[in-house]
């Protein structure tokens, strides 16, 4: 299921003690996507999502195939077959220069210890690397050094013709989980609890070689690290099992900020009362973040928390967005001056969700049982000076659910955005689902037949 979320004020007293999910009516009026495609090609579980371009993605999953697609029509364009067992790392790959053609490239890891590189204009595979000595579970590219990275139980560095330029020696039997840039030409790893910093050193002229060198071990989450992302130019942020969320300096790689509980943002507790972000272990595990210039939203186990950079603590938060674990989360372009972001979970669920911090009056939603919105603004400033007091110490924000895209019939993975066509959705259910804007759709659908109309002759404009 997806979910939605709008700007609006502080959640009514008493809101925070409803059912731990949010349920909402028929009527979803906030809600554009009142369409779907539903596109099948996949036999087994759908991982992955990967914008090519304005109109087209790719798909892939446990099956080991790769399915590209036209984003507007829904239309299967191309089916990539190559490797023998489930994919596990699927990035999008800068055009050969030895190409006169720029074609749109893909890269591809799997189970069966290969890397492929893909022509998603023609479906050619264009080269196959078999030498790895364990499952690639990451890739990244580094266009600024012309090289791109793999990571599974050791580090390795490749130039656009896929030679192997250097590798670490072995790292750990679990593997490198996560991988980023960060700058002076240094990576970050997550292995297992550990981030490890490398450095790339390019060739020079007193050494022709490629190297990586390990530069530094920071050891401060207590266990195994299940998202890192850069947030901005000055910092990155790691989420860990237990759910630790630690920001960390860019440059320095000291610890900025770091949270483990998070304030209830209901106005009736005592503001200095902490509480844990849930309370059974398999619901505090943070698996992934998104962010904009002032906030990192959180997926923190069934719930979605809003983290200020600025301010170094949770503005907002929805304990129980989901009724089981946030997979994913995505940051949408402003609708209407509200921040947007989805997300989704292990069931049938995926959310989305706008923030802006500067709304005085409540907005009111409706919702139907296809997709589910929330937001947050600031205070009323209308309030009585006692309950002001305590609002300032707690979070001045709140989140609201107005609606919900169920369509899956099991755990929505990941999802994609197109500003002219809609959400893709992929699931454990073999399925991608294209949502679409049913209010655009309707207009293109009466322009097309204007036009077939005007073309036959058999529409008359009166003057």
């Amino acid at each position: 299921m997806l979910r939605w979320l709008i700007g609006g004020g502080r959640e009514p007293q008493g809101l925070a003690e409803k059912s731990p999910l949010q349920t909402i009516g028929e009527e979803q009026t906030q809600n554009p996507y009142t369409e779907l495609l539903v596109l099948k090609a996949h036999h087994d579980i759908v991982r992955f999502l990967v914008r090519l371009d304005e109109y087209r993605f790719a798909s892939a999953g446990d099956d080991g195939i790769v399915v590209v697609w036209n984003a507007q029509t829904g239309e299967k364009l191309l089916e990539l077959n190559g490797h023998t067992q489930k994919i596990t790392a699927l990035i999008t790959f800068p055009s050969l220069e030895a190409c006169e053609e720029k074609n749109q490239l893909i890269l591809t890891a799997s189970a069966d210890r290969t890397v492929i590189l893909w022509d998603c204009d023609t479906g050619r595979q264009v080269q196959k690397v078999s030498c790895f000595q364990s499952t690639v579970k990451c890739l990244i590219v580094l266009q600024r050094l012309d090289v791109w990275l793999s990571g599974g139980n050791d580090l390795c560095v490749w130039n656009q013709k896929l030679d192997l330029l250097c590798k670490t020696s072995h790292l750990s039997d679990t593997g490198i989980s996560a991988l980023i840039e960060i700058p002076k030409n240094c990576v970050v790893a997550a292995v297992g609890k550990e981030l490890i910093i490398f450095r790339l050193v390019a060739p020079t002229e007193e050494s022709l070689e490629w190297d990586i060198l390990e530069i530094k071990r920071l050891l401060d989450h207590q266990d195994h690290i299940l998202s890192l992302v850069n947030v901005n130019d000055v910092s990155f942020v790691t989420g860990s099992h237990v759910g630790e969320m630690i920001i960390w300096d860019i440059l320095d790689w000291t610890v900025q900020a770091c949270e483990c509980n998070f304030w209830d943002p209901s106005p009736q507790l005592d503001t200095q009362q902490e509480i844990k972000l849930c309370q059974k272990p398999n619901d505090i595990s943070i698996h992934h973040f998104t962010w904009d210039e002032e906030n990192v939203f959180a997926a923190v186990g069934r719930g979605l928390y809003v983290y200020n950079l600025q301010m170094k603590r949770v503005i907002a938060c929805q304990k129980s967005a989901h009724d089981s674990n946030v997979l994913h989360i995505a940051k949408l372009p402003n609708r209407k001056g509200r921040r947007s972001a989805v997300t989704c979970n292990h069931k049938n669920h995926v959310q989305y969700a706008p923030n802006r911090h500067v709304y005085t009056k409540p907005l009111r939603i409706g919702i139907s049982g296809f997709f589910n919105m929330w937001g947050f603004g600031r205070v009323n400033k209308q309030a009585s000076q006692p309950v002001k007091k305590q609002q300032e110490n707690a979070p001045p924000c709140s989140l609201e659910l107005i609606g919900d895209l169920i369509g899956h019939s099991s755990s929505v993975e990941m999802f994609l955005y197109f500003e002219d066509h809609g959400l893709v959705t992929c699931s454990a259910d073999h399925l991608i689902i294209l949502w679409k804007n049913g209010e655009r759709e309707s207009g293109l659908r009466s322009l097309k037949l204007f036009q077939k109309l005007e073309e036959d002759g058999d529409l008359y404009l009166a003057v």
